[in-house]
């Protein structure tokens, strides 16, 4: 697996010649919703990278989750105020390529987090292999259930990045045990109540589910809850490493959680910014390894978001260059 990679780039010279060295710059931030805690984590890196560097952040974020017609609208909004950078996670990898080409005219900097677009040019690209993290994760699991039993996947937002790859790794994990068998693969689209809802309605249509696959945290959360209701008992997993993962761990509800680590991507995906705009050397890629979060590891997350600090730049720049 590729799981770091980078190159160390100049910034070009149209940038860097009209770049000013003095700090304050103002960076937008581009996040899917406000309901997914994964976000929210991104927002807190963002914001803790841009204090530490004395910059400053405004959050773009639709208020209906993954609305396309209102990020575009928001680009246009952030293409008219002119911020220094943007950081950008795209609600949909495809349709917001044209909003990705309008910031590019406007000659705004702009950094690609989490979801890789699919067009578009930007100063660097900061993420987590999907794939891997969900084929770790699913292994996690079905180790955890001896290798034999009915499992069910919770799955995402239908068409976007992160969903098929991290599906296709708990697929390519379940293909690994032939004792394992796949009851249901349904969409939650990331959300703690639908994926509490979806829950209940495979509950009630298979009467022995062993293991939960759930693309997100905040999916696998619903799930325990719905179990809990039922009054039945199965592993689950999630993915993200949020701070309610981490809880639900320390408790022993939730299984184990790959970490996405939203907070380091908003970390560095600003660091990279500012430092551009600065004319300071950046990184071009940056694609963190997976790492499964369970009650042996979880001690260095169980930190508030808010009391934790972002890596200093030396530290990035070799998470990127380390293979």
């Amino acid at each position: 697996m590729k799981s770091l990679k980078t190159l160390a780039v100049a910034v070009p010279l149209a940038l860097s010649a009209g770049a000013a060295l003095a700090d304050g710059e103002t960076i937008a931030v581009f996040t899917k919703n406000q309901t997914n805690p994964y976000f929210q984590t991104v927002r807190v890196g963002a914001e803790a990278a841009a204090k530490s560097m004395n910059a400053k952040v405004v959050n773009y974020i639709p208020t209906k989750p993954d609305s396309i017609p209102e990020q575009l609208s928001q680009v246009e909004d952030v293409i008219v105020k002119k911020p220094a950078a943007i950081v950008f996670i795209p609600v949909d990898y495809k349709a917001m390529v044209p909003g990705v080409e309008q910031i590019n005219e406007a000659k705004i900097p702009v950094v690609n987090v989490t979801d890789r677009s699919a067009g578009g040019k930007f100063l660097a690209f900061v993420g987590a292999d999907d794939y891997s993290l969900g084929l770790e994760t699913g292994r996690y699991l079905l180790k955890e259930m001896g290798g034999k039993g009915n499992v069910v996947i919770l799955e995402g937002v239908k068409g976007s990045l992160t969903n098929i790859d991290r599906v296709r790794g708990f697929n390519d994990a379940i293909k690994e045990n032939k004792d394992v068998k796949l009851l249901a693969s349904q969409p939650a689209n990331y959300q703690r109540l639908q994926g509490l809802q979806v829950m209940e309605n495979l509950m009630q249509s298979h009467p022995q589910i062993d293991g939960v696959l759930a693309a997100n945290d905040a999916m696998a959360i619903g799930a325990i809850e719905a179990l809990d209701g039922a009054n039945r008992k199965a592993k689950v997993v999630g993915i993200n490493g949020t701070k309610e993962a981490v809880d639900a761990i320390k408790t022993g509800k939730l299984l184990a959680s790959g970490d996405y680590n939203g907070f380091l991507q908003g970390c560095i995906g600003t660091m990279v910014a500012i430092r551009a705009i600065r004319g300071e050397a950046i990184v071009s890629e940056v694609v963190l390894k997976p790492t499964v979060v369970n009650a042996s590891n979880y001690q260095p997350y169980d930190v508030p978001l808010d009391a934790r600090a972002c890596p200093p730049w030396s530290e990035a720049a070799a998470m990127a260059t380390k293979k």
